[in-house]
């Protein structure tokens, strides 16, 4: 039983993407089957999320960001300042509407994800380096995303900042930090390496969930306004996400970074923690819905594009072998 669940979470981590975006065309078909992925219990997904990160997380990842204090600064700026900066760009050119724009802006304002160091590990990337960045913006997160939140929409809706600083509190670092808690203390008992090794398919599960509650939430919108809706918010989370990769990779050449430390901030700064936007959006922006539908849409599509983008990075590895 237990070897066919450690198999099931390994195929869960190979194929996230695959799998979130088969729950996403399966619930707009059959919406009731994530209704129930509302309010607090979306919060408490996440932080099953965040804490299957504190988990796989040890006191030497955290010694990277004493190591590494430069490659650290210029990661968080990146990630900090390129992200939201695009969005902004993005909601004006493509004249979002208020609740879309909020989605985009939330994205964009939101720490790296969790999945960012599976695909650095994938591409030969600085693996050390894509943890100390992720780390350091979800550390970086109570204060930062509130705070562009403010500079970026306050002129759509008011912005709860000091709500919005708790809540992010709450739902990463309280579980990061209580999941760090026990890799320390329970690391060398001979049945948590065991754990850790379902934290992986049980994160691709709950953000499948939270993937669905949002699709459950937008499915009437979506019904009653047609494909053109959804297709104009992909076209936005596409160019979001595609222009947070290559000025990433601008970013680190611009830093004179190596060919694995480009890559790794390339993906870092282009793949956003969508779920914590989405649970975001959800809290504070209820009054308008349809400000969840981008967040969802990156969920599924960073996963993809993440994996598309690693592939890419060893395609040119193999064309340099034979050149």
């Amino acid at each position: 039983m237990l070897q066919s669940l450690q198999n099931l979470s390994r195929w869960l981590a190979a194929h996230a993407s695959l799998f979130v975006t088969a729950i996403a065309v399966l619930t707009f078909f059959v919406p009731d089957l994530f209704g129930w992925v509302r309010g607090t219990t979306q919060t408490i997904i996440l932080g099953i999320i965040m804490l299957t990160m504190g988990l796989t997380l040890t006191t030497k990842d955290f010694r990277i960001l004493a190591r590494r204090p430069l490659d650290i600064l210029i990661g968080a700026c990146a990630q900090f300042l390129i992200m939201p900066c695009v969005a902004y760009l993005l909601v004006h050119v493509f004249r979002l509407e208020p609740a879309l724009a909020l989605g985009i802006l939330l994205v964009g304002c939101c720490p790296g994800g969790v999945s960012s160091n599976i695909m650095s590990y994938l591409c030969h990337g600085d693996v050390a380096f894509s943890v100390g960045m992720t780390c350091a913006s979800t550390l970086l997160a109570p204060v930062m995303t509130p705070l562009l939140m403010q500079l970026t929409a306050g002129e759509i809706i008011e912005i709860d900042a000091i709500g919005m600083f708790l809540n992010i509190l709450i739902v990463t670092i309280v579980p990061v930090g209580i999941g760090c808690f026990l890799n320390y203390t329970y690391s060398k008992h001979s049945s948590f390496p065991t754990i850790q090794s379902l934290m992986p398919g049980l994160s691709v599960t709950c953000l499948a969930c939270i993937v669905g509650g949002v699709i459950s939430t937008v499915h009437d919108d979506l019904i009653a306004r047609g494909l053109m809706l959804f297709v104009w918010t992909f076209a936005v989370v596409f160019c979001h996400n595609s222009l947070g990769y290559l000025l990433g990779w601008t970013a680190g050449k611009l830093a004179g970074f190596n060919k694995a430390k480009k890559r790794t901030i390339s993906i870092e700064v282009g793949m956003q923690n969508a779920g914590l936007a989405t649970v975001l959006a959800g809290t504070f922006f209820a009054a308008q819905p349809l400000a969840v539908l981008p967040c969802a849409i990156s969920c599924a599509w960073h996963s993809i594009s993440g994996t598309i983008l690693a592939g890419l990075f060893l395609k040119s590895d193999g064309r340099e072998k034979t050149t």
